[in-house]
């Protein structure tokens, strides 16, 4: 196995939103943080098929959005990775995220490292054959290239964009790029694939101090950002703040438009292993092994005389009759169907129902926080009743309300609750009462989540009918 001399840093961009998989992944919870039926989630997934430390790696930097950033740190921990998290004040597209992760990895570990750039969603079986293929492009960075990472493709796709490659280069396997092209029509992708063209991963490996050359060449204005955004950012319980208003002054690109299409640096090495973006339902549908008569379903269903379906449930049973070559996807609140050829209009459905302003178009029904989640169970004009999870050590904000009051009732574990100047342990099967003005706070001092039914009543019954009086996660 080849070993680059320079130091491997990677960086996981984690802080795209969801469209596409609606209504599984939406804004509040986007697919990287999901697992869609597995054992772990796309992002930890993605951590943990780094490059080990033994094979020249380095604790990851993953880059994400302030409202991830505890999902971000949570997950991570969840299987033993340590991770420094950095926070983007606004969405400023790829190039800025990763010209401010090379800076900052170059800040870690010196001039010299390598930054191997991935998505957080991505889906890579192929585990052996992923870090194989980062040492072998590794090689290649070495020499002053930015290495893509190509995927051979396996059949003519429309929703990826193709590199063509060009002369070979010293690595074996790596070559050139000879252009960058943007997603095809069916014919030209079936010309594409003829002439040895390679599908465009989106992740990459390159010198820190290349990549940073080649942005203040080409966008001095996204390079001398990145500069000052870093020099302003500060920590904050653990995170890495960046300067906002330098960031949010950085132009809105891609890598590829303001790097990697302009710099005569460009090269591709050649994937062998498995891989997708996992960029729609019918990516999802072909990551899986269908069953009888081609169909391919997850969660609580039942079919009759159905053939080449993809039926998908986080909550609510779904029955089909006859149906063929269909999709349908069930969340707790929302239900997409359609034909599996109209995969890929699923985010202009998602435009149609934010322009309409519908809730279930950015939020789930779960909303998660810091401290565990909470879910609407029923709610009329003066109740609102909610089941609320605290994880293991965690704690709600000391807070009061204006407009109502609450009852609530422990159904699982155990409760500490602050009532004003008291604090009484609540358990399973045991219930409280806080009047409305009640300074109060819930917090889990056991080792398993703590889950209690909340009944709110009163005149007002709006998440901002908050006042934080001290909260852990500093928020206002």
């Amino acid at each position: 196995m080849t070993m680059a001399g320079s130091k491997i840093v990677p960086v996981i961009l984690a802080g795209g939103s969801g469209t596409r998989l609606w209504p599984v992944s939406r804004d509040s919870m986007p697919k990287q943080f999901l697992s869609l039926g597995s054992e772990r989630t796309f992002y930890q997934d993605t951590l943990l098929r780094l490059p080990p430390k033994s094979g020249g790696g380095t604790d990851p930097i993953v880059i994400t959005a302030d409202a991830f950033r505890f999902f971000a740190r949570r997950q991570a921990a969840e299987i033993g990775i340590d991770a420094t998290i950095i926070l983007e004040p606004a969405r400023r597209d790829s190039a800025a995220a990763l010209i401010v992760a090379a800076r900052y990895a170059q800040k870690l570990h010196g001039d010299d490292c390598l930054v191997l750039a991935l998505a957080a969603d991505h889906l890579v079986p192929d585990v052996a054959l992923f870090r194989q293929a980062c040492l072998d492009a590794a090689a290649a960075a070495e020499e002053g290239h930015i290495v893509t990472f190509g995927i051979t493709p396996t059949e003519p796709r429309t929703s990826y964009g193709y590199i063509k490659p060009g002369k070979p280069l010293g690595t074996p396997g790596a070559f050139a790029v000879t252009s960058f092209v943007e997603k095809p029509d069916r014919e030209t992708a079936e010309r594409y694939v003829s002439e040895g063209y390679l599908w465009n991963s989106g992740n990459f490996i390159f010198p820190a101090s290349l990549m940073l050359t080649e942005a203040t060449k080409f966008e001095p204005e996204i390079a001398a950002g990145a500069e000052a955004t870093i020099a302003g950012a500060h920590e904050d319980l653990g995170f890495i703040r960046l300067e906002e208003k330098s960031f949010v002054a950085m132009p809105a690109k891609s890598i590829d438009y303001a790097v990697l299409e302009r710099t005569d640096r460009a090269a591709v090495i050649e994937g062998r292993f498995s891989w997708s973006d996992i960029g729609s339902w019918d990516a999802v549908r072909d990551s899986r092994e269908a069953g009888e008569h081609g169909n391919v379903t997850s969660g609580p269903v039942a079919l009759i005389d159905s053939h080449n379906a993809f039926i998908h449930s986080e909550g609510p049973l779904i029955t089909g009759i006859g149906l063929d070559n269909m999709t349908v996807v069930a969340s707790e609140d929302a239900i997409l169907i359609m034909p599996s050829d109209r995969a890929q209009d699923v985010k202009h459905l998602v435009t149609s129902l934010k322009a309409e302003k519908r809730n279930e178009a950015n939020e789930h029904i779960k909303i998660h926080r810091p401290w565990g989640t909470y879910q609407t169970i029923c709610r009329g004009d003066r109740f609102h009743v909610k089941k609320i999870v605290v994880e293991p050590g965690a704690k709600l904000s000391l807070q009061k309300h204006h407009h109502r009051a609450e009852h609530w009732v422990v159904v699982r574990g155990t409760a500490e609750v602050t009532l004003n100047d008291t604090i009484k342990t609540v358990n399973e099967n045991e219930s409280i009462y806080l009047p409305l003005g009640a300074i109060h706070r819930v917090s889990n001092p056991g080792k398993i989540p703590l889950e209690l039914i909340e009944v709110q009543t009163g005149s007002y019954l709006g998440e901002d009918d908050i006042v934080r009086i001290e909260d852990i996660y500093a928020r206002v």
